[in-house]
């Protein structure tokens, strides 16, 4: 199954899911960042790849701006080469508006993750020729304060509903990019890998420090720590 058709069987699958207090707004940038999505998984995301990594959900200013995974809006304009019109979600949060491209906010995990990438392959061609991003729940829950709500956090029934979906176009995904490795970045990524792809996989799995700036870890230097535990997995950062 090809890249844009996964995501749009993901869309279906998440279409009608409804989520009960504290969690008052959704957004799915899948749906109104649409055109970037479809760019980025159109121009980056043929297979196969020897690294898929995975994050969690999107960061309310990467990917629920952009439509791409940590998709901090310079690294995504400026060094991918992607900037297409974004709407609006319905309803909109009025404390956590969706600008799009024209969003100023910075997004220090994705800052972090790609602009290592571009540290150190300079290209994007040369990044993606090898990895891949993406994140594993593709909505973006807030409560009436405006506050972020995890997957992680939801009930039991409605997160094995959630998780259900994500699950499969998860698997999709890894059959569609045939990847020797499947990292997740951060330990919750890593959970739903092992649970998706299930113990009788050929596909090796790993994790790699999440960069968030609430990790006191990954403010010491992600970067570092991130390509010493690629390293330690045999991956090699040429």
């Amino acid at each position: 199954m090809q890249p844009n058709r996964i995501t749009q069987e993901l869309i279906r699958s998440l279409d009608g899911m409804t989520f009960e207090p504290p969690i008052t707004h959704v957004y799915n940038p899948l749906v109104y960042a649409k055109k970037s999505q479809q760019e980025y998984m159109k121009r980056y995301g043929s297979g196969p790849k020897e690294v898929l990594f995975l994050g969690m959900n999107p960061g309310p200013f990467g990917m629920a701006q952009t439509g791409v995974p940590f998709g901090e809006v310079s690294m995504v304009r400026d060094w991918m080469g992607i900037e297409m019109p974004v709407s609006k979600p319905d309803p909109e949060h009025p404390k956590r508006p969706v600008d799009g491209f024209d969003c100023t906010r910075s997004e220090v995990s994705g800052r972090r993750l790609w602009g290592w990438a571009q540290d150190r392959f300079h290209t994007p061609e040369a990044f993606f020729k090898r990895f891949f991003v993406w994140n594993y729940c593709p909505l973006s829950f807030m409560i009436e304060s405006g506050a972020n709500f995890t997957p992680d956090k939801l009930p039991a029934a409605k997160r094995e509903e959630l998780f259900e979906a994500c699950d499969l176009a998860l698997v999709r995904l890894v059959k569609h990019l045939d990847p020797e490795w499947v990292i997740g970045v951060g330990k919750f990524a890593e959970d739903r890998i092992k649970a998706a792809l299930g113990e009788k996989t050929d596909v090796k799995i790993g994790r790699i420090l999440h960069p968030s700036p609430a990790s006191p870890a990954a403010n010491k230097g992600w970067a570092k720590a991130a390509e010493a535990a690629l390293t330690q997995m045999g991956i090699t950062i040429k």
